[in-house]
């Protein structure tokens, strides 16, 4: 089991007290407290791996309905089959929705896991245990109960390159709150980016810097430094933070420097690239996604949205279904003529699936017994369908997978030992994946 337990200063910088600093956890930085030290802990964790490939998600918060998208049921009676028809795809024999035209096209790049199951059918516990593996919270007690697979990741492998945040959330981490550390500790929650990257306005407020000061105010970086010498002996003494020496001028870097201000600056890529990306959040987070995993961030996840249609399936698909099509599809294409696609896995799930029947409201309802999640890139088998549904799409028929076995197969694709194990809030070392396996059909 592998366990991981020129001496002057400019005017705007005396303006600034140890006590204000330590406040507000170094927002004059840009940084929260958490971003600090997740910079120092990167720079002192010798057993951290080095990572050598990414992740990208897209997490369809609500849980997006099998039977309209992946796995689709044209033989079953009308209110069981749904409103579109299957289509033909790059892979010959597969067959996905005709509302994802373009995914058909990289099909063969493509794989489908349509026999995902667990045995919760409430938002708060599933979205716990896709994100985990774990079940935990119930609707007494909502509180997460186990890190994420991306803080696990951030605490696993850190960034790719140590000026960038190794685990970052678009728009910002889903409403539920299982994106985040946990027991690992904030250091490992994610950065999030705090607006949506399609607004005519974005910009990222952690990476700003507050009034009075400005890039042109900070340039001299030793006298600024200087600044904060004496807030090690404070901060020290609270028990939250040892060696800032080793990691503040990492912190100032990764305001002052250009490589996190580059990759966050959407103005810079062709607007044609934009406009196939799609001008809205999928396409538009999908797109600055990339541009992270290129400048060195490990774990990016997409929030889509919401996906809880009891009511009026259709015309909520129908504002769903294109916009995602489109940013997975464009991704993989960019991602292949860059050469990036065989490391950077793609993951697209929900905390569910719906149910085969359509209610009365002409929506579909929880169901957890059978759904369909999608895996590509990252160096994976392409073009395939893993495991099955019964006719009507009610349960597994064959090759039953947990969400366990879907982190183990995460985990596994970007290099993370599967034995691996962190202590939990009372020391006992927990592992990442239980009895998850990894879906050998793909590797």
């Amino acid at each position: 089991m592998l366990s991981d337990s020129g001496d002057r200063h400019c005017a705007s910088c005396r303006r600034v007290s140890r006590r204000r600093f330590l406040e507000f956890g170094a927002p004059l930085l840009g940084l929260g407290m958490a971003d600090l030290l997740r910079l120092q802990t990167g720079a002192a964790e010798s057993s951290r791996i080095s990572p050598s490939k990414s992740l990208i998600v897209f997490w369809t918060h609500g849980g997006m309905s099998q039977q309209d998208t992946y796995d689709m049921k044209p033989d079953a009676p009308p209110e069981y089959r749904g409103p579109y028809q299957p289509i033909a795809t790059s892979t010959p024999g597969v067959f996905i929705s005709e509302r994802f035209p373009q995914q058909a096209r990289v099909m063969h790049h493509l794989n489908v896991v349509r026999s995902v199951y667990h045995g919760n059918g409430i938002h708060a516990p599933s979205a716990h245990w896709m994100q985990t593996g774990y079940f935990g919270p119930t609707l007494a007690r909502n509180a997460p109960q186990k890190p994420s697979f991306g803080s696990v990741i951030s605490r696993a492998l850190g960034a790719q390159s140590p000026e960038m945040p190794p685990y970052v959330t678009i728009p910002k981490s889903e409403a539920f709150g299982y994106q985040g550390a946990v027991y690992l500790g904030k250091t490992y929650n994610p950065f999030e980016v705090g607006s949506d990257p399609n607004a005519d306005d974005f910009r990222v407020p952690n990476l700003t810097l507050p009034d009075g000061l400005s890039l042109d105010n900070v340039q001299d970086r030793r006298d600024l430094l200087k600044t904060f010498d004496t807030l090690r002996r404070d901060i020290d003494a609270s028990g939250g933070l040892s060696g800032l020496s080793d990691f503040k001028a990492q912190a100032l870097e990764m305001v002052t420097g250009d490589r996190v201000r580059n990759a966050f600056d959407l103005s810079t890529e062709d607007p044609q690239l934009r406009d196939r990306y799609g001008r809205h959040l999928y396409g538009q987070g999908a797109l600055l996604a990339r541009r992270l995993v290129e400048a060195g961030t490990t774990c990016v996840t997409v929030n889509t949205g919401y996906w809880d249609h009891h009511d009026d399936l259709h015309p909520n698909l129908e504002e769903h279904l294109p916009p995602l099509d489109t940013a997975i599809a464009t991704l993989i294409e960019d991602l292949e003529v860059r050469g990036m696609l065989n490391n950077v896995l793609i993951y697209c799930a929900g905390e569910f699936g719906r149910t085969p029947l359509i209610n009365g409201h002409a929506g579909r309802d929880h169901w957890p017994n059978c759904f369909s999640v999608l895996l590509a890139g990252g160096g994976l088998k392409g073009g395939q369908l893993i495991g099955e549904s019964e006719p009507r799409g009610g349960d597994v028929l064959s090759r039953p997978t947990t969400p366990h076995d879907l982190l183990a197969t995460i985990y596994h694709t970007l290099g993370i030992p599967l034995n691996l194990h962190y202590p939990d809030s009372t020391g006992r070392p927990v592992s990442i994946v239980d009895a998850g396996k990894p879906i050998t059909e793909l590797l």
